[in-house]
């Protein structure tokens, strides 16, 4: 769809809003309240479900996130408010559903002081000096590939962190062992999202936390639930290793590999905007590795007895006690806070880095997380005026009575439509924001027979979020990635795309099953095995169909390794 069609569809969605919003006024207008404690006859009807299904239909047209979410609130609020202009605002910016009654401050300082330790992380030189410490270390391309695997899900405290990072220590690594830059692209990206969304102490599980926490769950004991039902998160990391120890290729990515191992060329097609770029600084050459490492396990160490310490453990409650009890956000940012005092500290004494330059980083660190930032409020405010103001989940409570068994697919059905929303909007943090929610309201967690239901549910839209980000071109990780690896962007976009599918594919599987089996260990081994025989199906059928190619790559393989 071309811009100006874009459009007039985006404007025509907006003008159908508006008509449907001055029939319910006209409607609605001397309508009872069927809600107690509502104040507004909107309360637990079918319109309470409104301001979601608008910013995703608005979402999936304009493929923009921001204005989707802000169109959503303001349709809420306006429900809220019966229509009245100045409560709308007021609601809006600082009312009880507003804004400012909704947003986590504490998550949002978490966001600010991890970009500010990405930025002084990077300056500090420690990615240069494990770029160079790797290049004499890994012998192999398996190695490498793995390697690269091993970095990004040792950074998992945040995906932006990751993308940036992991790009620029592998890259001299994969080269010297001629992976193609589409294949690092592939690797970075596929260990970025997915290890963020299964790590509970990450930007990401801070997020996911704020999103669904309620009087009745606790939002980050919810959060590391979903984690063993993460399939297309799990899965993915499963064929990273399935396809490096096993040397599978196929799709565009074949095409790219080949020309990297035998012709010598990285990058395959004649753009390369990368191609001779050098991201390192003059003073990066002086970093070691622990200027890496020694940070993100601080950060890792202090982030965890922050949460422990919100959740009552210093005051006698067990460990997994105060874990599941603990609050994600001030937790988070007690720890984020430790860890970024210790790495200016640290970089000072070392002598990595000066004092002014390490200012820069607190500036440059909050820009990197304004956009995460916008997404979080938006949502934020979208969830608390369904969920609080129109009183969703009564609605919805009433609507699946009686549902039975048709609850056991939602979880299949609720991850194709993150991925298509994700795909569509190219951001996977807006889609939870959308979906868990929702997800939240049409399981209720206080039924016994619903909650592990509801950790699949959530599952699935993280997994599916993740999944549609992987395939958008119009993806902020996807195209980090890109820039990461020095890839050229849509050879990134078309190789990764056959790996994100398959994987995508044996996640709705296994998504199907989890709904009637509900066991962890089971459904994660039979997706894993899943996966893995998918796998070798298609290294069986790619191979036969191109036997001359997969020669030629042996034969080079073996020249290199001498």
């Amino acid at each position: 769809m071309s811009k100006k069609s874009t459009k007039i569809a985006y404007l025509v969605a907006c003008a159908v809003v508006v008509v449907l919003l001055v029939i319910l006024g006209v409607s609605f207008k001397d309508a009872p309240i069927l809600v107690e404690d509502a104040t507004t006859p909107f309360a637990g009807t079918v319109w309470s479900l409104l301001p979601p299904v608008v910013a995703i239909v608005l979402a999936l047209i304009s493929k923009e996130v921001y204005s989707s979410l802000f169109i959503g609130v303001l349709v809420g609020t306006l429900l809220y408010t019966q229509f009245n202009p100045w409560n709308t605002v007021v609601e809006i910016a600082a009312g009880d559903l507003g804004i400012v009654a909704n947003a986590d401050f504490s998550i949002v300082m978490f966001l600010v002081l991890l970009g500010i330790m990405v930025d002084l992380m990077n300056k500090g030189g420690g990615s240069a000096a494990f770029g160079r410490w790797a290049s004499k270390s890994v012998k192999t391309r398996c190695g490498a590939q793995l390697m690269s695997m091993l970095l990004g899900v040792l950074i998992f405290v945040d995906d932006y962190f990751n993308c940036l990072t992991v790009g620029a220590v592998m890259r001299p690594v994969t080269e010297s062992h001629h992976i193609s830059r589409a294949k690092l692209a592939y690797v970075i990206d596929a260990t970025a999202a997915p290890v963020c969304m299964i790590a509970p102490v990450s930007s990401w599980a801070a997020a996911v936390a704020g999103y669904v926490q309620s009087d009745s769950v606790n939002g980050i004991e919810l959060f590391i639930k979903q984690i063993p039902y993460n399939y297309y998160c799990l899965l993915t990391l499963v064929m990273i290793v399935t396809i490096s120890l096993l040397n599978i290729d196929y799709g565009p990515m074949l095409k790219h590999e080949y020309n990297a191992q035998v012709k010598g060329d990285l990058f395959t097609t004649e753009e390369r905007p990368f191609a001779g770029a050098d991201d390192y600084e003059e003073g990066a050459k002086k970093g070691s590795v622990l200027d890496l490492v020694l940070p993100v396990v601080v950060l890792i160490a202090s982030c965890i007895v922050g949460l422990i310490y919100t959740g009552g453990f210093f005051d006698g409650v067990s460990f997994i006690d105060a874990f599941a009890d603990c609050s994600a956000g001030p937790g988070l940012c007690i720890g984020s806070l430790i860890a970024l005092v210790f790495t200016f500290v640290y970089f000072w004494l070392r002598g990595a880095i000066g004092f002014e330059k390490s200012m820069e980083s607190i500036p440059n660190g909050f820009i990197q997380m304004i956009a995460p930032i916008l997404i979080l409020c938006l949502a934020w405010t979208l969830c608390g005026v369904t969920r609080y103001g129109l009183y969703s989940m009564e609605f919805v409570t009433a609507a699946m009575e009686g549902a039975g068994s048709l609850l056991n697919i939602l979880p299949a059905i609720i991850f194709l439509i993150g991925a298509f929303i994700g795909f569509a909007t190219g951001t996977s943090w807006g889609t939870i924001g959308i979906m868990a929610p929702i997800v939240v309201n049409v399981f209720n967690y206080d039924d016994p027979a619903q909650q592990t239901l509801c950790v699949i549910g959530l599952a699935a839209a993280c997994a599916g979020g993740v999944m549609g980000d992987h395939c958008s071109p119009i993806s902020d990780t996807t195209i980090m990635a890109s820039a990461g690896a020095h890839c050229y962007h849509l050879n990134h976009v078309f190789t990764q795309l056959p790996y994100a599918i398959t994987v995508g594919v044996v996640s709705f599987v296994s998504f199907l099953i989890a709904g009637f089996v509900q066991n962890a260990v089971i459904c994660l081994a039979i997706g894993i095995v899943l996966m893995v025989g998918t796998l070798l199906v298609i290294k069986a059928i790619v191979s036969k169909k191109n036997a001359g190619i997969f020669a030629e790559m042996a034969e080079a393989n073996k020249v290199l390794a001498k």
